[in-house]
Formats: structure tokens, sequence, C-alpha cells
């Protein structure tokens, strides 16, 4: 069966976890994606590693269906070779730092004069003004795109979130300009730039908090649990801030992800009531409606958790979901590993690697019904040098031999 992406070359010049987590999504879409390395790797090759002198982890769950070539690109002849690799792509993707592609000899310009239809996306950490020349890292992101300061307990730090929101989540928005960029090119003809920027991105996905923002002009958040509120928005722990209150209630035996996050619609109270051994909330004018429980919804998050810390969060999850209330258990990363359901979807897979043996992977979240995506391992370190720069670019095995020699591949 045909891939969506079949026939898309992608010049991956992404290193990290920003830009390689776009160019995997491409890959598992159906994109040949050629990862150009450094002579000495994508640094995340050796971070990280948990098995002597193998591919990390790091580097093996965010490469996967990817080609690997090796250059040199500030030698004359790597040069040459990446500009003819420009001109037989379809989308070329780096997240070098500002300027870095300019300064080998790949201006926008230049890539355009190589190749008048290629896509040329590039991953930074902000956009044009004062933050352009900071160093972003995903925490970085978090911090300065409003997630952080939104984050957390509202006597406590502001928090990260252990999703990579700013790296993979950026990556994701890249992909989106690409598929939009390769879509209008099909009634243009051309190329263009696409340009995503992790503090945008994380932006992006906190657009509440700015709506919350703006309705503190209005007076306190009712759907908050805080009592007190400024002129910002707070951090308001495990509150969903929406339109229906939602919380993480304890459960037995109490270890450290033993909650189920439940969520109080109208029509779900009489049930939940009776649930947790208190039928009379239902009626009492000061409980009934969910006007009359804002103001006190950390009392009722504690009437629910009084009856959910005497059972598995298991059971919890069965005896809500029979009264159909909205919930779902805190899964560990434990859990997650080994849960069968995620497995059968396609969702952690195992991956055979020959220097790593098998490994465990996310798949692709991306289920589409005419390209289904096989999880193929990671690539070696240049391992696809001869097939790209001999079979497809023209080059005789004694010039490859010397090119390795020179350090150019």
């Amino acid at each position: 069966m045909s891939k969506a992406l079949e026939g898309v070359r992608v010049l991956d010049m992404t290193h990290v976890q920003s830009g390689p987590s776009a160019t995997q999504l491409l890959a598992w879409l159906g994109a040949d994606v050629v990862k150009v390395e450094a002579v000495t790797g994508d640094i995340t090759r050796r971070q990280l590693r948990d098995v002597p002198d193998a591919d990390s982890l790091y580097f093996t769950m965010l490469n996967c269906n990817k080609r690997s070539v090796t250059l040199n690109a500030k030698t004359p002849r790597g040069e040459e070779l990446l500009a003819r690799l420009i001109a037989r792509s379809d989308v070329l993707v780096e997240n070098f730092g500002p300027g870095a592609v300019d300064r080998m000899g790949f201006t926008w310009e230049r890539i355009q004069e190589i190749n008048p239809r290629i896509v040329y996306a590039s991953i930074k950490g902000f956009g044009e003004g004062p933050y352009t020349g900071f160093k972003a890292y995903e925490v970085v992101a978090q911090a300065m795109g409003g997630a952080m300061a939104t984050t957390g307990f509202e006597d406590g730090p502001p928090l990260a979130t252990g999703a990579q929101i700013g790296d993979s989540g950026t990556g994701v928005h890249c992909v989106a300009g690409i598929l939009a960029a390769l879509f209008q090119r099909t009634r243009t003809g051309r190329g263009q730039r696409v340009n995503v920027a992790m503090q945008h991105a994380v932006l992006n996905l906190c657009r509440v908090k700015l709506r919350d923002q703006q309705r503190l002009a209005h007076g306190p958040l009712a759907e908050y649990p805080n009592e007190d509120f400024g002129d910002e928005v707070p951090r308001s722990g495990n509150a969903s801030g929406g339109g229906q209150p939602g919380w993480a209630v304890r459960c037995a035996p109490g270890g450290p992800n033993d909650y189920v996050y439940v969520i109080v619609q109208p029509v779900g109270w009489r049930p939940l009531t009776e649930l947790i051994g208190r039928p009379e909330l239902a009626v009492d004018p000061d409980w009934a409606t969910p006007e009359a429980r804002l103001p006190k919804l950390s009392k009722m998050f504690r009437f629910i958790e009084e009856w959910s810390s005497t059972l598995p969060k298991w059971e919890v999850l069965a005896r809500l979901t029979a009264h159909d209330i909205p919930c779902g258990p805190i899964l560990s990363t434990k859990e997650i590993i080994e849960d069968p359901s995620l497995a059968a979807n396609g969702m952690v897979v195992e991956v055979e690697h020959p220097q790593r043996g098998t490994f465990t992977t996310v798949g692709s979240p991306l289920k589409l019904s005419d390209s289904p995506v096989e999880i193929r391992r990671s690539p070696l370190l240049g391992e696809h040098n001869a097939e790209v720069y001999g079979t497809e670019l023209g080059l005789d095995e004694a010039e490859l031999r010397l090119l390795q020699a020179e350090g150019v591949i």
C-alpha cells in the first residue's frame, strides 16, 4: 500500500529533539527522510546512553524510519554535495542556531536558486526581536511561552510539564507548516520558507491561559479553586480552569500515582453523590447546582477523595465510568509502557536494533486508513552513505573512499 508522502524527499539537517521529532513524523507518513549528520554524528547518539557503544534511546526514539549520511559541509566538496542534495529534495528542515545555515553559504536566496520548489523549514527558539539570540531549550521555551507560570500549585514555584511541548510540540507545528507549504506548491509550483519558534508553539498551546488573563479584567475566575486573584492568571494545581471542574483525587493504597482525575458535570452530580455516600448533596441548595458548587470546589473534591482514597484507582475508574462520569487514572510511565491496549494500537512498539537489540518506542499517533505506519529502526551513523552518494548521486567507490579519508563524509 502506498504512503501519504511517498515520493517526497526530505533533507533532515536537524539534531537533538525539536527538529528530529518533526522529520520522524514526516518519515512515518512515508517521506524519504535523509538525515545529514556531522561525521561525529548527532550529539544525542551519545547522550544518556544506557548501553555502552550503542546509540542512545534519546536518538533511536526520535530518528526511526530515516536514512543517515555523514557530511562536513564546511569543506568545498562537502558544500558541493550538500547543494546536490538540496537540488533533489522537496523539503529541507533545520534547527541550528540563528544564521548557522546562512554561514554555511546556504542563504534562502541561494537555496531557491538551487531548487525553486523546495520547502525550507526552520525551527528556532524565538521569533525576530529581543529574544532572537537566546539559547532555547525545552524548559526555556516552556518558561517563556506561558506554560510554567500557570503550572503548579498556588503556594509553590512555577513548574515544567513532563510533556515536551517546547521541543516535540514545536516539531508537530513545524510538520503542519511543511504539509501546508507542500499543498500550496501543488497550485503555485513554488516552494517557500516555513518558520516555527519554540516560544510561539508553546504559547499556542497555552492559549486558554491568555483567554483567562483577559477574563481577569472582569473579576476573579470562578472555575479556579484559588481564593485570591491578582492581575495575572494564577497557578491552580490540577484544576482544568474550564467550564467543567476537575481534580486528581487520591486512591488506595496511596502511592505516587494512585490517583484518578475526575470531572464533575452537572448531569453527573447526582450519581456521584450516591457513589460517595452523600446523596443529600444532590438536593441541598448549597450543593445542588454548578453555581452553588463553584465557590466550594476544594471542599467538593475533598468529599470525593474521602471515598476514592478507600479504593484502588482501577476500582474508582470502574465505578465512575459505570455512571458516565468523565475520569481517567493517572498512568505511570511503567503502566504506559506495559499497557496492552497501547501496544495493540501501535502506540507502544518494540523495534529491533543491531547495536542494542530490542528497544521500546512510541508509535505514530497519526492513523491514516490508506497510509499505515510501520515503525523501522533508526539508522546507524552514515549507514546510507554509499546508497545516497553512490547509487543516487553517482559517486564511484574510489571517490567515496577518498571523501571518507579526507573527512568530508
